[in-house]
């Protein structure tokens, strides 16, 4: 099976958008450009946020508030683009409406609550995927091929960084403990997602961090080792752009990820015995991957991809976990 197609060949699917804000704008403009889908209504708390996004993105349907969206007939599939906070209410508010999901990263606080959103999917035999849109991305597929087929030998290292400058704002959600802030589950889930994919779930974590005025972690250093010897040495902050590139070292090379190493990008192969190339695909967009995903495998009966499996998605939540109980991060109500 290839690991990225064209998704304009993946099924039309209707979807519904749960939250109007930056990302689900950047979710709509890539499903109306670079897909056979169409957004056919979205909901929001906000009459006038919903009309005007709405009508930037040719959505026919506004509804005001969560559940008359979920309820809607016309929507198939629902993308969850709220808070981390939300995330489990709004998506077991959609499974219960029949509908199949797609949640934004961090798929919720913590794992319990990911538990909760895979029990009530497999009751209710609907997909759900955690909306990781780089496992999907045609220079991850070929980085797998790369280290499928041995030409870095056994992996060593893996690095990987996110860092983005946030001026400082009690009122944002990035530093709004209620609201599961911080650069941990908004950025960092990136490059631990990425270790996860490349070399499965660590044996032990160790991880650093500095918190900001409000609570919740300003930066964070981790450090995860796998059984075998290898290591991955991940970063994220909220003070500072960093250069958000991924390395893959083992013993026959090494490959480097271009920044932003989590969107559509390119790598560099050096091996040992001097053979060097690159992959370059350029891409428009980039959600548009994760968007054909649901819609093949809706359309295949599934209830989770094989690309991102909820054991995937759980195991990364639990990292993640352990980390926040490190650095001495707690989100109200956990």
């Amino acid at each position: 099976m290839a690991r990225t197609e064209d998704p304009r060949t993946a099924p039309p699917i209707r979807w519904g958008i749960l939250g109007a804000g930056g990302i689900a704008g950047t979710f709509a403009e890539a499903v109306n450009g670079h897909t056979r889908a169409q957004l056919v209504a979205v909901g929001s708390r906000n009459r006038d946020r919903a009309e005007r996004f709405a009508t930037r993105h040719g959505i026919p349907t506004t509804h005001v508030g969560y559940r008359d969206l979920v309820d809607d007939p016309q929507v198939d599939a629902v993308y969850v683009a709220t808070p981390h906070s939300e995330h489990l209410e709004n998506a077991l508010l959609a499974i219960a409406a029949g509908k199949h999901v797609l949640v934004e990263k961090s798929f919720t606080r913590n794992a319990g609550e990911a538990e909760q959103v895979f029990a009530a999917a497999r009751a209710a035999g609907v997909f759900v995927m955690e909306a990781m849109w780089t496992r999907f991305l045609p220079h991850v597929a070929a980085l797998h091929q790369v280290v499928d087929a041995g030409e870095l030998g056994d992996i060593i290292n893996l690095t990987a960084d996110h860092g983005q400058h946030f001026a400082f704002n009690p009122t944002s959600r990035l530093f709004d403990p209620a609201l599961a802030g911080g650069a941990l589950l908004d950025l960092g889930v990136y490059p631990v997602s990425f270790a996860h994919d490349f070399l499965g779930v660590p044996e032990s974590v160790h991880a650093t961090g500095a918190l900001t005025e409000t609570g919740v972690d300003g930066q964070v250093s981790m450090a995860l080792t796998y059984p075998g010897g290898a290591q991955a040495t991940l970063t994220t902050t909220l003070w500072a752009k960093t250069p958000t590139t991924a390395s893959i070292s083992g013993t026959e090379g090494y490959v480097e990820v271009a920044g932003s190493f989590y969107t559509p990008t390119s790598f560099r192969v050096q091996r040992n015995d001097g053979r060097v190339w690159t992959f370059d695909l350029p891409a428009t967009q980039g959600l548009q991957y994760e968007a054909a995903e649901v819609a093949r495998r809706v359309a295949a009966g599934d209830t989770e991809s094989p690309l991102l499996t909820w054991d995937d998605t759980l195991a990364v939540m639990r990292t993640l976990d352990t980390i926040r109980s490190q650095i001495g991060v707690t989100y109200p109500g956990e």
